[in-house]
């Protein structure tokens, strides 16, 4: 059995947002069974001054990226269109699917959450998230994958920081095609 198992790679603060409060944001992306997506994201920073959401039900809301949010985007690598995960330290996501470049948005048809599990502490946060792409079938039955990582940290202040793998120039923009800077092959 083939897997994705990515090595980690390191988010950075759009320029135009610092945060002196995060260290670093790291993710890794693997596989543990076919159609399983995991998203593992590890953020080093001082606690004391990023917002946490509470912890929550776990259910699917909107406008999660208005607060501590980790996101990926994903792509079929020969197709139009992309996925929008958002997983909120809260427990609670929303998956949405987009036709092109910001056009055509709707929470997705998934048979079941996403796994979420967060462990806390003094100096970090880790979260873990694992997909089933079993509904999904322009990323099931897609050969390649274009991955975009990213995430929101809310400071003590309520000012956000955008953090990605790659930002594209002018104003952070999570969705624009520069940022789908990750590929990989489906196992």
């Amino acid at each position: 059995m083939s897997s994705v198992h990515t090595q980690p790679v390191m988010l950075t603060a759009h320029p135009s947002t610092p945060s002196g409060a995060v260290h670093s944001l790291g993710v890794q992306l693997r596989t543990e069974e076919p159609g399983l997506l995991v998203f593992q994201y590890v953020l080093d920073a001082d606690m004391s001054r990023v917002r946490v959401p509470p912890s929550g039900a776990g259910v699917w809301a909107d406008a999660l990226w208005k607060s501590t949010c980790f996101e990926a985007f994903v792509a079929p690598a020969d197709g139009p269109g992309y996925h929008e995960f958002n997983f909120s330290p809260s427990l609670d996501w929303a998956i949405y699917r987009f036709t092109a470049y910001r056009e055509g948005m709707s929470p997705a048809e998934i048979g079941g959450a996403p796994d979420i599990s967060v462990r806390r502490g003094v100096d970090g946060l880790e979260l873990r998230s694992a997909v089933h792409l079993g509904d999904l079938a322009a990323l099931r039955d897609a050969g390649h994958w274009r991955i975009a990582l990213a995430a929101v940290i809310e400071d003590e202040n309520g000012g956000l920081s955008y953090w990605a793998l790659r930002h594209p120039p002018g104003k952070p923009d999570f969705h624009h095609p520069n940022g789908f800077a990750l590929e990989v092959a489906r196992p």
